[in-house]
């Protein structure tokens, strides 16, 4: 099962040429990862929102890696992007997001497919805030994010 994330453009994402800027994807990928992962009080948030992010919050979810491989560029689009993610690894205090960033979601422009812009991978780790070791995951986020959990995503080129 994959989570789908809309992820807004900012006129500020464009470079010279313009489409949205390599380092801007980054971002685009951490907000969809923000979304995804931590927990809100908005009702909006995904199943697999269970991480507290807020400022004092006991774990950290630090980058350890990160891929992304480019397909196409991305111009400015009024409406968000389509961001699906999924877990290809869950360790025992890491675990591998996936993404495929997509043109938005019934874009009338689009006739039969959804323009696919980029696929990346995050390695993202939880981190206790008092010691700045790794933590395990819980059984709760293990519980939530299971459900996510599929194939690696396939670069062209590896």
């Amino acid at each position: 099962m994959r989570l789908h994330v809309p992820i807004r453009l900012r006129w500020a994402d464009l470079d010279a040429y313009g489409h949205v800027n390599n380092t801007d994807m980054l971002r685009i990928l951490e907000e969809a990862r923000i979304e995804a992962f931590w927990a809100t009080d908005d009702e909006s948030a995904g199943s697999m929102a269970v991480l507290d992010g807020r400022p004092g919050a006991s774990t950290l979810s630090l980058i350890a890696r990160q891929e992304i491989e480019y397909l196409a560029p991305v111009p400015y689009l009024r409406r968000p992007l389509d961001v699906s993610m999924w877990l290809s690894r869950m360790g025992g205090a890491s675990l591998d997001i996936c993404y495929e960033v997509r043109s938005p979601l019934g874009d009338p422009q689009e006739e039969s497919a959804q323009t696919l812009f980029a696929r990346a991978r995050t390695t993202l780790v939880l981190v206790d805030a008092e010691t700045n070791r790794p933590r395990r995951i819980s059984d709760l986020e293990r519980a939530a994010w299971q459900p996510y959990v599929e194939e690696p995503v396939a670069f062209s080129r590896s």
